[in-house]
């Protein structure tokens, strides 16, 4: 294991350090639903935040990197405890299979993009607390998504 020869703590625990400083600097938003795929929204939303300043954790349950960074396998897996906002890109189904990890995450914002949800969904999310933003968020950021 390798130590910061400074504060005599790992590496890796330094880099979980050192994003939740950006993280309380930045805004914060975790794409759920993130792609490497540039013609996808998932992606797209990575790069129009990433455009706007925020830091961004990409959600995917494959893994890999995308827009040059790791992507989480869940939003359990993101390094610190608040969020700005949670943009969701993924199938209704899939959606309503993780509303109970995005109600115990504490997010100021819950955005389901155009796809994402559906009434029974949206009925289901609020049922949980979650009072989600129908709409596309990065519209929302003044971005055109075709220029994302």
């Amino acid at each position: 294991m390798e130590l910061c020869v400074f504060c005599e703590v790992s590496s890796a625990e330094l880099l979980r350090n050192l994003r939740k400083v950006a993280a309380m600097s930045q805004p914060t938003v975790a794409i759920l639903g993130a792609s490497a795929d540039p013609t996808k929204f998932g992606n797209k939303a990575v790069k129009a935040h990433l455009k706007m300043g925020y830091t961004v954790f990409p959600i995917n349950p494959k893994g890999g990197t995308i827009e040059g960074l790791a992507a989480l396998t869940s939003l359990a897996d993101v390094p610190i405890d608040r969020l700005d906002r949670i943009s969701v890109y993924l199938p209704p189904s899939v959606t309503a299979s993780v509303l109970p990890e995005i109600a115990a995450f504490d997010a100021d914002e819950v955005w389901f993009n155009p796809g994402s949800a559906n009434d029974d969904v949206v009925a289901q999310a609020r049922a949980m607390g979650i009072d989600p933003i129908i709409a596309c968020s990065i519209v929302d950021l003044g971005v055109n998504p075709n220029d994302a």
